[in-house]
């Protein structure tokens, strides 16, 4: 164990990571996530309303890992508070940070219930009214709130972001076409497309609804049309951006396509490790974004895989740039 490894292991020996959703995909890639990078899983965990109470073993292929979660209603929360309380009592009242890959339904439900537990959160759930959840959290309060977990796509969103602030009106009157797929359980417009559109839009000038005019593929045929892969089918996030001029003469495409969860879920446990830092530190409640875990630099050796793992993990995740 090098020495960055063996601070690390010493600075989150305490901490347990409730992973709220399985035994849905990403939450349980975010679990398996944690444990690859060296975290233990809460022995607790919520589950959906239509999913019995159970026990699930989680287990991650890389390291050989392994956690037993029992799996909590959302409907029995008095006994959700109540193992919450248990885990707190053996693990320390700082000790426990939860991760949110539920429903878009349950966004906002569940942040307010973290809010009312005093419980730090990782909210990877995309939907639900995000002007409400930035309400309920407000300040005094730790959490990461984030449309995206993938450190690599947030930092091209940044760009973006800066793009539009520094040039507004760089495109002034260029037409903007999004196509985005996911796999088909994915329920609401993907909260990536939202951002980067905005941020076009803003490089545009010209108006965008993104809930009429986005070009959602949520089945088989469109989505294997689109390039995504046989075996990705169910957990890809492919997106296509076009902005053509007015006469259609010059046309730019930005293009990042993700096959897996994987990629989020390392962010999403990066963003574990980062909030929980901060409550160790002693500051003050705040709620923080992707760029904020970025910025500080929340990413360790572990995200790093080798030989074969490694041409496999570049052909996972491809951002494509500028066509002219």
């Amino acid at each position: 164990m090098n020495l960055r490894a063996s601070v690390d292991a010493s600075l989150y020996r305490d901490l347990h990571v409730m992973v709220n959703g399985m035994p849905g995909p990403m939450a349980t890639a975010a679990a398996q996530a944690c444990l690859r990078k060296g975290l233990s899983l809460a022995p607790v965990g919520l589950t959906g309303p239509d999913v019995e109470a159970c026990t699930i073993e989680v287990k991650d292929e890389d390291t050989g890992r392994s956690a037993s979660v029992r799996l909590i209603s959302s409907v029995d929360m008095d006994e959700a508070g109540a193992s919450l309380l248990g885990l707190r009592a053996g693990a320390g009242e700082e000790n426990v940070v939860a991760i949110d890959y539920t429903h878009p339904l349950a966004v906002n439900g569940n942040a307010r219930w973290y809010v009312e537990q005093r419980l730090p959160f990782v909210m990877g759930t995309t939907g639900g009214d995000r002007e409400e959840l930035g309400r309920d959290v407000g300040e005094g309060n730790f959490a990461v709130i984030a449309p995206n977990m993938g450190k690599q796509i947030v930092a091209m969103q940044a760009a973006l972001e800066d793009l539009a602030n520094k040039f507004p009106s760089a495109f002034d009157g260029y037409k903007l076409d999004v196509t985005e797929s996911h796999q088909k359980t994915k329920a609401d417009t993907s909260g990536t497309a939202r951002a980067v559109i905005g941020s076009l839009s803003a490089l545009s000038a010209v108006p965008f609804d993104v809930d009429s005019e986005t070009k959602m593929l949520r089945d088989d045929a469109s989505s294997l049309d689109f390039g995504v892969s046989k075996d990705a089918l169910n957990g890809h996030a492919f997106h296509t951006y076009q902005l053509t001029s007015p006469d259609g003469s010059v046309r730019f495409e930005l293009q990042h396509n993700v096959e897996g969860r994987r990629v989020y879920a390392e962010g999403t446990a990066d963003a574990v490790k980062f909030l929980y830092k901060k409550i160790k530190e002693g500051k003050a409640g705040k709620v923080y974004s992707m760029i904020n875990v970025l910025e500080e630099g929340a990413q360790d050796d572990n995200n790093h895989v080798s030989g074969q793992k490694l041409e496999t993990w570049e052909r996972k995740v491809s951002m494509l740039g500028v066509i002219f």
